[in-house]
C-alpha cells in the first residue's frame, strides 16, 4: 500500500517483507509478537503510549534474560546463546 510505504519512509523505517513463497521467514518474530500480546498486552489497560512502551521494553528484557524456555533446555535465550557461544 503506497500510503503506508510513504509513512514508513517519512519516519526513516525500512519495510521488511518476506520473499514470495517464504512464509516461514517471519515465523520467529510472529511467535514473539503472539507471546508478548498474550503475556503482556492483553492483561492490562494502558493509560498512555509511554506506559505501554515502558512495559514493552521491560518485557523484552525479561523475555531475553529471565524467561526460561523448555525448548532451550530450561534456559533463557541469553543463557542458551552464552552456553553455545563458549562451547
Amino acid at each position: 500500500m503506497k500510503a503506508y510505504q510513504r509513512i514508513l519512509a517519512d519516519k526513516g523505517i525500512t519495510q521488511s517483507m518476506s520473499r514470495k513463497g517464504k512464509c516461514l521467514d517471519n515465523a520467529v518474530i510472529e511467535n514473539f509478537f503472539g507471546t508478548i500480546k498474550s503475556e503482556l498486552f492483553y492483561l492490562k489497560a494502558y493509560n498512555s503510549v509511554q506506559e505501554l512502551e515502558t512495559e514493552i521494553k521491560s518485557y523484552i528484557n525479561y523475555y531475553n534474560n529471565d524467561r526460561i524456555r523448555l525448548n532451550l533446555n530450561g534456559m533463557s535465550p541469553v543463557q542458551y546463546r552464552a552456553q553455545h557461544t563458549n562451547s
